[in-house]
């Protein structure tokens, strides 16, 4: 699941495979901003299966806040 994630937040931030890991904060990829994190959200939603609430959305500040909102352990 870790690695689907990955992919899907690297698809939605059209950046090549392998850029984001667990440890990429949003700061640093100048593709992902409030719009993209939203767009990342939704699509954990309808595509897999993974509801984040709202207020864990607006606190994540990169792939591994991703992550743990998915339930997932890196």
């Amino acid at each position: 699941m870790k690695e689907k994630i990955l992919r899907l937040i690297e698809e939605i931030l059209q950046v090549p495979e392998g850029r984001v890991t667990e440890n990429t904060l949003m700061e640093e990829l100048e593709e992902w901003d409030s719009v993209a994190q939203v767009m990342i959200i939704g699509e954990l939603e309808s595509r897999l299966g993974v509801r984040v609430d709202l207020e864990a959305a607006m606190e994540m500040r990169g792939a591994g806040d991703v992550l743990a909102a998915a339930g997932v352990s890196f």
